[in-house]
């Protein structure tokens, strides 16, 4: 039996390991993402200084941001739905404060500069009172420094694009917003990372607070099982022994699961607030039990199962099926919204004044002005002009023939509608007439099209025969 727990424990791959996989994977997509355009269109962007966002590849202008509701609805639910179904593994395996502690503990000060002595032991504190310490400490910093600055500009691309970010770099005093912002967060994660460290995740981020709103019997997360272990805290979380007395408890009170913690708590304690679902303390659960050829008193489990013992994790349980039924229904319709979307918008401001009245050879000649401000959101140039639906009596006057808005471009219009027709017989007021402004490309008339309701004013029958 011994042996082969020994054999399996050789086997199977530490979660450690499987969440540094993960955290490549999270910084290698973050990092190549923005660079990745296709038909000019970035796989998330929300730029302001464009005023469009870039959505799976698909470009919506200001006007069309009712998608970030949606997008940030599927956001949360998410979150939410993982919390249900498998504890904080975000904040464990997804979150960026996490990959940078562990880039910054486990591979800088650990790894690289051998400042700490092991990454098992994340209770004890280098002694930066040595010289050479202080002076790996400093180098420790500067590296995270550039690391840092990285992070800060992956962050901005995905509201400044790269190409141009890099061009608006080269003249920081034209953009100090965007050279104060990028300063400001590489200082953060500067202070974050090196000294608020895990606090940031204990006291300041409030998902730790929302989680136990959350979280039922058959919660996935890391739990001690005290009916095998022995009951190193109380119902009121009291310290008893740092090991059981019990004669039958197989906890060896080694403390490998403690020293482990990045937040610094001790898991045999219950639920806690501070825990992110790293699983350390079951891989070290799992080696030192291994060892003596027993099952780990930790695992990534339920209380319903590795606590009390009452049968095995129910996944598929209200909570979970209706979440993931929700976010699909929400997904779906964010989908079919998207693929709705105008390839061209129009907005029509009349101007101030209500018309003009001309006399050319004996007829009244009826001038209203407009402004039509065309946005081209499609992914390629088009021709565009306009036509008056339902109305023969009204003309365009200008612009007289059809003109080119390049992709992503806006064009603004001044536009002049007349008639020499007599529109209405009023002696007493001006008269408004409901027309409806069809415009379109003339590449594609049948999918590059909107429809305007505007407004054409006629004025009173007294000034028509002055």
């Amino acid at each position: 039996m011994l042996v082969d727990l020994s054999n399996n424990l050789k086997k199977t791959v530490p979660w450690r390991l499987k969440r540094y996989y993960m955290y490549t994977f999270v910084t290698v997509m973050s990092l190549i993402t923005p660079w990745i355009i296709i038909n000019g269109n970035h796989f998330f962007l929300f730029s302001f200084d464009h005023k469009m966002l870039n959505l799976l590849f698909v470009r919506f202008d200001m006007q069309e941001l009712y998608l970030m509701p949606f997008l940030l609805v599927i956001i949360f639910l998410t979150i939410f739905w993982l919390t249900v179904t498998g504890g904080r593994v975000f904040c464990g395996w997804i979150c960026p404060q996490t990959i940078f502690r562990v880039v910054y503990r486990d591979f800088i000060e650990t790894k690289l500069l051998k400042i700490r002595k092991r990454i098992k032991n994340k209770q004890e504190e280098p002694d930066y009172s040595l010289p050479i310490n202080k002076v790996k400490r400093v180098v420790a910093i500067l590296i995270w420094s550039f690391l840092a600055m990285i992070a800060a500009m992956d962050l901005g691309w995905y509201f400044i694009p790269p190409e141009d970010f890099f061009q608006y770099i080269q003249n920081p005093s034209d953009h100090p917003v965007m050279i104060g912002a990028l300063v400001g967060l590489t200082l953060f994660l500067i202070a974050d990372i090196v000294f608020i460290k895990e606090n940031f995740c204990v006291y300041v981020c409030p998902y730790s607070r929302v989680q136990s709103v959350l979280y039922d019997d058959d919660t996935l997360m890391s739990v001690y099982d005290y009916k095998r272990g022995g009951a190193i805290y109380d119902h009121k979380h009291n310290l008893l022994n740092t090991k059981p007395k019990e004669s039958d408890a197989e906890c060896t009170g080694c403390q490998s699961c403690v020293t482990v913690c990045p937040t610094h708590i001790d898991i045999r304690k219950g639920l806690q607030l501070e825990c992110i679902n790293c699983l350390e303390c079951v891989d070290a659960c799992t080696t030192v039990m291994g060892k003596l050829g027993k099952e780990s008193l930790v695992r990534w489990s339920s209380t319903k199962e590795a606590e009390r013992h009452e049968g095995k994790t129910n996944l598929y349980r209200p909570k979970t099926i209706g979440g993931a039924i929700v976010l699909t229904i929400i997904f779906a319709i964010m989908v079919y919204v998207a693929s709705t979307k105008e390839h061209m918008l129009l907005s029509i401001n009349k101007e101030s004044r209500l018309y003009t009245i001309e006399k050319i050879k004996g007829k009244t000649l009826v001038k209203n002005s407009y402004v039509f401000l065309f946005d081209n959101t499609d992914n390629e140039s088009h021709k565009f002009y306009f036509d008056i639906v339902g109305h023969d009596g009204i003309k365009i006057d200008r612009p007289s023939k059809p003109f080119r808005v390049d992709a992503g471009f806006k064009k603004k219009k001044v536009v002049v509608l007349s008639t020499t027709k007599q529109l209405s017989s009023d002696n007493r007021r001006d008269t408004s007439i409901p027309i409806t402004i069809r415009a379109y490309a003339l590449d594609n008339k049948d999918e590059i099209v909107v429809n305007r309701e505007a407004i054409f004013v006629y004025p009173r029958l007294d000034k028509i025969k002055q």
